[in-house]
C-alpha cells in the first residue's frame, strides 16, 4: 500500500488539511484504501444554499436530503448509501477564506465538519477534509 493510502487510514490523524499532493495522487490513494471520495467544487459558491447544494451533489445525499445545516449534519454522518468502504475524504476545491458564507452560516459549517470527523472517529472511521 502507498503512503499515502496508509496515512488515509490513520483514524486520529484525519481532519481538516490543505492538500500537500496532487489530487490524482488523493484518487488514487482514496481507492487503494477503499474510500469513498467526494468532490465539491465550490469556486464562486456564495451562501449556504448554493454550499448545502454543493456538498450534497458532491457526496450523492439521497434525494429526500432537506437541504439544511441538520441535515447536513446527519447525512454527513450517516453515508450508509456509499457501501462498505474504509473511511471518507472530502475534497474541497477552490474554497474561500469565507465559503462564500456569513460569519455566522461559515462557523456553523466549520462545526459540522469538524463533527463529522469527530463522529467518525469513534467508529474507527477516518473522515478527511483536505482544501485545494
Amino acid at each position: 500500500m502507498n503512503p499515502l493510502a496508509e496515512q488515509l487510514n490513520d483514524v486520529a490523524a484525519a481532519g481538516s488539511y490543505t492538500l500537500a499532493c496532487s489530487v490524482d495522487e488523493l484518487r488514487i490513494a482514496a481507492d487503494e484504501a477503499n474510500f469513498a471520495l467526494f468532490e465539491a467544487d465550490l469556486k464562486g459558491v456564495k451562501g449556504k444554499q448554493n454550499l448545502l447544494n454543493a456538498l450534497a451533489h458532491a457526496a450523492a445525499f439521497p434525494a429526500e436530503f432537506g437541504a439544511n445545516w441538520d441535515a447536513l449534519a446527519d447525512d454527513l454522518c450517516d453515508l450508509s448509501w456509499c457501501g462498505n468502504v474504509s473511511g471518507y475524504v472530502l475534497l474541497l476545491r477552490n474554497v474561500s477564506d469565507t465559503f462564500g458564507l456569513s460569519a455566522n452560516d461559515r462557523e456553523i459549517a466549520q462545526d459540522i465538519l469538524a463533527d463529522t470527523v469527530v463522529y467518525w472517529r469513534q467508529r474507527n472511521k477516518a473522515f478527511w477534509i483536505f482544501f485545494v
